[in-house]
């Protein structure tokens, strides 16, 4: 649940820095996406986390995740971890926001069997009880949700009120005497 709550908490800063004219966050899909970056760069964290540390899941840990049939696991939870660091990056920048949400939709994806495999299997977490296949399947969806809500902004429509022959009739403006 830490997670999760890290995604709501930064989202909130955000949105509250939005709200208090700072220009960058004056949107819910910004907010989310410098959200999910900042959660990004506190998971990818974990993978590069040396086995003493114990408060957060570490290298020794999410390599526990891994399952067997996959080769060489250390050098997957260092290379996911790269990926979280560039998909942090590339959701911050406007230019790249869509292409590092769909390639962050993949990875979330390609994540899930070793977040079943920790589940069905009992791998601890820092030391925490393993969470149930369910929570863990309901915060991939959350995460893919999200960068692909951040990646595709609801398309515009004019305002009603905005200058185009329409209004001009309303308004009788552009008439010929």
């Amino acid at each position: 649940m830490l997670i999760p709550l890290v995604l709501l908490t930064a989202l909130a800063v955000f949105r509250t820095a939005g709200a208090l004219g700072v220009r960058r966050f004056d949107g819910w899909r910004v907010s989310a996406a410098h959200a999910m970056a900042v959660m990004l760069l506190f998971t990818a964290g974990a993978h590069f986390a040396p086995p003493s540390v114990t408060v957060m899941p570490n290298s020794a840990d999410l390599t526990a995740m891994v399952p067997p049939q996959i080769p060489f696991p250390e050098l997957v939870v260092y290379g996911t971890g790269v990926l979280e660091l560039a998909g942090a990056a590339g959701l911050v920048l406007p230019a790249t926001r869509r292409a590092a949400a769909v390639c962050l939709a993949l990875l979330f994806a390609l994540m899930f069997p070793a977040n079943a495999y920790a589940a069905l299997n009992g791998v601890e977490l820092a030391g925490d009880a393993p969470s149930p296949l369910v929570p863990r399947a309901l915060e991939q969806v959350l995460y893919i949700a999200t960068v692909t809500w951040v990646a595709w902004p609801a398309r515009t429509r004019p305002h009603p009120a905005a200058p185009g022959r329409d209004a001009d009739r309303a308004t009788g403006a552009g008439r010929r005497s």
